[in-house]
């Protein structure tokens, strides 16, 4: 990895630097690595887009680009694909996803340092990326066969009417993917479509886009056909549409912006979609909370991957009567996390991924302090760690129109707001169009989850910040309003990716009169049918 200069401006009283690493960008992504990876995007012309590692700057890797007439190819391999891969009894499709997850533990640390490279995150929060994925892969591939089994329902005449629900795979779901998490919203994603018999051409974020191949080639090791995941790289203005075009079904995560473009073209097309869109997630601290796990909760909600997170707090809401405490403590812990760069556990934070993500971060912040706003920790870049670091920042006194006070900033920025009543945090927290995630700390579980079932969030963890809630795979996980439709996990994040079928075999007499009825006959039979249904209890 490029050392920066050690005179480039180092900061003496702002937050501490990890130790740096040994290991760097050509010590992982070689020419045999991208050269390998990189047969596995689908181009025909010879366009190539490059991706930066965010800790230097430096070039980090040059991949082929794909065109519309590339995707349009992709899937048109992924449909023959499909065809045989969903053929297979769910069980075997389902074994896919186990052995992948095995080999996803075993061969952790490759990936690993390909999504500090890509992202700029601190392994811990890299490894956050792994345990999603194998929950995701464990969870599917234990209950798919369950979850897709036809089903037996009661017919208009029972005994008379038997009815089966079946599930059939949509075909090729279009994927498109962020470069945040990089492993989880790619693969993570793709794993219960693949277990419902789809295949899938993704456009991963080119920043990101040795993870998802890596990801791809890891599953394909496990057992998918090749052919069913079609990877497309390139701008997203130009293969995008391309994408959602051709596609069955789309699944896309990224900023409500483009997820109202992307509803667009699958509403023209009659098409289902799944969107999980931006956030501003808040946090609410109870007057009987624990403080001391509070902030500390605080600081893995706020800057885990530097904030650039979906379900990242970026509003702090704290009872007025222990607000002091709280930002004690919960600014001594933000001031002592240690920034670094080592592709190695220790940094408790890492870099932003890209100039863009620092100048949002930049003027929100400058733009909040020339209103009036306080700088209670951070509020500075730190070019002599990287040249996209920035200090994990507190703000108190932020009120509109600061842009930081309701624009998704997606960094590790939070604004503390005091409150005197329940009913006032709870209204503050609501008075966003957006709903994805939110937190609650209190002593008493009950109240916690009474508080929560009133937030207008998709997920809502009690005395964790985020993690419970996206971590219970069994459960869905998606937002409300401007954060997005539909959910993953759960058996929603399977069956979208299903078409419901209901098969229905009427048996000895039809749903007409017969026998020598007459239609005043008939009518009457149903009646008493109906009534003795009802009496029956019947459903």
């Amino acid at each position: 990895m490029t050392e920066l200069p050690q005179d480039s401006g180092t900061v003496t009283d702002g937050n501490p630097v990890a130790p740096r690493g040994t290991r760097g960008v050509a010590d992982v992504v070689t020419e045999g690595l991208v050269a390998r990876l990189g047969r596995g995007v689908v181009r025909s012309g010879g366009g190539t887009v490059c991706s930066r590692a965010p800790f230097t700057g430096d070039v980090l890797a040059t991949l082929p680009e794909s065109t519309p007439a590339d995707v349009e190819a992709a899937f048109v391999r992924a449909r023959e694909a499909q065809q045989e891969w969903a053929a297979l009894p769910v069980r075997r499709r389902a074994a896919v996803l186990l052995r992948f997850h095995d080999l996803l533990l075993d061969r952790q640390r490759e990936i690993l340092d390909l999504i500090q490279l890509e992202t700029g995150k601190a392994r811990l929060h890299a490894h956050e990326e792994v345990q999603a994925v194998a929950v995701a892969a464990r969870h599917y591939g234990r209950t798919a066969s369950a979850r897709l089994r036809p089903r037996a329902h009661l017919g208009v005449l029972p005994v008379l009417t038997k009815v089966t629900e079946l599930r059939q795979p949509r075909g090729v779901v279009g994927q498109i993917a962020p470069w945040n998490y990089p492993l989880e919203l790619s693969v993570g994603d793709a794993l219960p479509a693949f277990a419902a018999g789809n295949a899938v051409v993704m456009k991963p974020d080119t920043q990101t886009a040795l993870t998802a191949l890596w990801a791809r080639d890891l599953l394909v090791e496990a057992g998918l056909p090749a052919d069913a995941w079609q990877v497309v790289i390139g701008d997203g203005p130009v293969i995008g549409p391309a994408l959602v075009a051709h596609a069955d079904y789309v699944a896309f995560t990224g900023s409500t912006r483009v997820g109202r473009e992307v509803a667009q073209g699958a509403a023209a097309r009659l098409i289902g979609c799944t969107l999980e869109l931006g956030g501003k997630n808040a946090m609410l601290v109870l007057p009987d909370a624990d403080l001391d796990k509070a902030a500390a909760g605080a600081v893995r909600g706020c800057f885990s991957s530097a904030g650039q997170l979906c379900i990242s707090i970026e509003r702090l809401y704290v009872h007025a009567s222990v607000a002091d405490e709280f930002l004690r403590l919960f600014t001594a812990r933000t001031k002592a996390l240690r920034l670094g760069t080592a592709l190695a556990y220790g940094a408790d934070m890492g870099s932003l991924v890209s100039q863009r993500q620092l100048d949002t971060v930049t003027r929100h912040v400058d733009e909040a302090v020339a209103k009036g706003a306080t700088v209670l920790a951070g509020g500075r870049p730190r070019p002599d760690i990287g040249p996209l670091f920035y200090e994990p920042t507190i703000l108190e006194g932020v009120e509109q129109p600061m842009a930081v006070c309701t624009e998704e900033t997606f960094g590790p920025v939070v604004s503390v707001y005091r409150y005197d009543t329940e009913e006032e945090a709870v209204r503050r927290a609501n008075a966003t169009p957006f709903g994805l995630n939110a937190s609650v700390w209190t002593a008493n579980g009950r109240r916690g989850r009474a508080v929560a079932a009133r937030l207008r969030a998709g997920t809502v963890n009690v005395n964790e910040a985020y993690a419970a809630g996206y971590g219970s795979a069994r459960a869905p996980m998606g937002g409300m309003g401007d954060s997005g439709l539909g959910r993953r996990h759960g058996a929603e994040g399977l069956l979208k990716y299903t078409e419901a079928q209901t098969v229905a075999h009427q048996r000895l007499m039809p749903l007409a009169p017969a026998f020598g009825m007459d239609d005043e006959q008939y009518a009457r039979l149903m009646t008493t049918g109906l009534r003795a249904l009802k009496a029956l209890r019947l459903s």
